[in-house]
């Protein structure tokens, strides 16, 4: 096969084999890999086979296999490649796994002794080109950085055997020059092995074994097309299945398309295959066909519940619609995998920006127990962020998994609230880069949580004030806070942070809210004190009545100052109202009425008193 057909790894062992006595793959080795062979259609294969496929045309007559589990196999099984490993080891091939002595260090480093032993020249027998490839070699040592004596030796032997190694001629090759026997490490990482092993060591070279691009999905989606018989492989529906597997290996794509089969589910419908893989259920709550009405009913019902604040409503209705349509992101290239919806959420304390995420929890998934929330405030000091997504490995606590992750592992269809998100450490903030960006997040256990079926809403009350006083109040034209606070947050994250590119992330997703009005001021203090009376009705079995005149003091009370919003007239309510109430009922015979009417206040300083009869 030309060398062109491989991918880039493969051609890069292919094009240094004369200079190169080992080599350290690391990145994505359990995967499967696009080969695009001549004048035939793309092929996947494993790794081992693929090395193969470099290795033989150049002469290599086996491929030797080890691993901590099995041992010592040979590749392929042939009888010609048994022959030359028994040759390479001096008469101790195994053809099988398990064949040979039980896996060991010492047995491991007896063999590459034998493979890496000058080859004595024999009458009519030129010498045996073969590779040696040591799998999950990122487990032969406990701590690279911190070896025992044994694997010290282990791999001192190893360093030396690099730069004692010399090329094999070979006659009557393709590639007249000699080339080397490699010995090839598969690890998990580069660090894995130890730094004085593989740096400044010019025999050992280190190449990365990437995650598959959009273009080797999508050849990958069209190839895994043909195993849906008699359904025509629109182009269009690879493309897509090509974009939401952003981030999955080839393999796995692979196993979508039997997941699919196994789910009854047609080639149409393997971008639903992919999310069922990606995040473990068949139902996505965004394509229930009353979800178009809900979202219409809350046209109606979310200005009742989050009063005065119609412009708000409106735009984050406008994002539900849009995330419901699956348009969320849609100028891009691939959107498919980011999160459906995305809300920053920005004006004064108390006017119901919490409140408005509750909401849109209860209306989209049916559910306010959909609804997650972080204070952010919290999460001011840099190593906070541990809580989110878990501790890196080796640290204490790291297989706990992260809060973040675990939960939207758990249940991936949500509203995710980051609270007051000016006050987190600014290093937590760049991992809200990722998620907004690619929909996916890896918790210090390795494992992915995706964020793609996710509402995410942060809030804030940058620009409401500043060091030098107030930066809107009320009264204010809405355009005017709209443009303050607009202003004000692109100057937090471009200015302070110093993280334009997370504000552009954002994108036209800033909902400013505006103060409370007197109309909606008096809605709210309605609203609470309802409540507040039902409270006493259901706990106390009293019906507690207000004069007119009564209720108009305490609304006067309640409203006098909105800069604080609802938050502030419930704190006023609790103060003026239910504190003496409690008073009064406390105080009440044994004989308790059924029904209590407040005829009269009375305000001495912070004290006030019920007249009721």
């Amino acid at each position: 096969m030309p060398a062109r057909g491989w991918p880039p790894f493969v051609r890069e062992i292919d094009a240094t084999l004369a200079v190169q006595a080992q080599y350290v793959l690391y990145g994505n080795l359990r995967d499967h890999f696009l080969v695009r062979p001549d004048g035939g259609p793309p092929q996947l294969q494993s790794l081992r086979d693929l090395l193969w496929g470099m290795l033989e045309p150049n002469g290599y007559r086996c491929l030797l296999y080890t691993d901590p589990v099995d041992g010592l196999a040979v590749h392929p099984r042939s009888p010609d490649a048994t022959e030359a490993a028994a040759r390479l080891l001096g008469g101790q091939s195994r053809g099988a796994p398990g064949g040979g002595n039980p896996p060991s260090l010492a047995r491991l480093r007896a063999d590459l002794a034998a493979f890496g032993r000058p080859q004595q020249p024999e009458q009519g027998r030129p010498p045996v080109r073969a590779a040696f490839v040591i799998d999950y070699a990122s487990q032969l040592a406990v701590s690279p950085e911190n070896l025992d004596p044994a694997e010290r030796d282990f791999f001192l032997a190893c360093l030396k055997l690099s730069r004692t190694a010399a090329g094999l001629f070979l006659p009557g090759a393709v590639r007249p020059g000699p080339l080397y026997n490699p010995i090839i490490w598969l690890v998990e990482r580069e660090q894995d092995l130890p730094s004085w092993f593989t740096a400044a060591n010019a025999r050992v070279r280190s190449i990365g074994v990437p995650s598959p691009d959009f273009g080797d999905r999508q050849e990958t989606a069209r190839l895994l097309a043909g195993s849906f018989r008699g359904e025509a492989s629109a182009p269009e529906v690879c493309d897509a299945f090509a974009e939401q597997a952003e981030g999955l290996a080839l393999q796995q794509m692979v196993d979508i398309t039997r997941l699919a089969r196994d789910r009854g589910l047609g080639f149409e419908r393997l971008p639903d295959a992919v999310r069922t893989y990606k995040l473990g259920v068949l139902d996505n709550p965004w394509r229930r066909g009353f979800l178009r009405g809900r979202i219409k009913e809350g046209e109606t019902s979310l200005p009742a519940r989050v009063v005065g604040q119609d412009a708000a409503v409106t735009k984050t209705l406008d994002i539900l619609k849009r995330a419901a349509l699956g348009l969320s992101g849609a100028q891009a290239a691939q959107s498919s995998s980011r999160p459906r919806g995305v809300l920053f959420f920005a004006g004064p304390t108390g006017v119901g920006k919490t409140e408005l995420a509750k909401r849109v929890a209860a209306l989209v998934f049916g559910d306010e127990s959909a609804y997650l929330r972080f204070d952010m405030s919290e999460f001011s000091a840099e190593h906070a962020g541990d809580r989110l997504i878990g501790a890196p490995p080796g640290y204490t606590g790291h297989e706990a998994g992260g809060e973040l992750t675990n939960a939207v592992r758990q249940q991936p269809f949500r509203v995710v609230l980051f609270d007051e998100i000016e006050k987190a450490h600014p290093r937590i903030l760049d991992k809200f880069l990722q998620v907004l960006e690619d929909g996916r997040l890896t918790d210090g256990r390795g494992t992915t949580t995706h964020f793609s079926e996710c509402v995410l809403i942060f809030t804030s009350n940058l620009g409401v004030s500043t060091s030098d006083g107030a930066a809107v109040r009320p009264g204010m034209p809405y355009e005017e806070i709209e443009r303050v606070i607009k202003a004000a947050v692109a100057h937090h994250f471009t200015s302070v942070l110093k993280r334009p590119e997370l504000l552009n992330r954002l994108g036209d997703n800033i909902v400013v809210f505006d103060f409370i009005g007197e109309e909606a001021a008096a809605r709210i203090f309605d609203l609470q004190l309802a409540n507040i009376l039902r409270t006493v009705g259901d706990q106390h079995a009293i019906e507690v009545r207000l004069k007119d005149d009564v209720r108009a003091t305490l609304l006067g009370w309640c409203t006098s100052d909105l800069e604080k919003g609802g938050r502030g007239i419930g704190a006023a309510l609790e103060s003026l109202f239910v504190n003496p109430l409690a008073r009064a009922l406390f105080d009440l015979a044994e004989g308790r009425p059924d029904t209590l009417t407040v005829s009269g206040m009375r305000r001495d300083g912070p004290t006030v008193t019920l007249e009721t009869a």
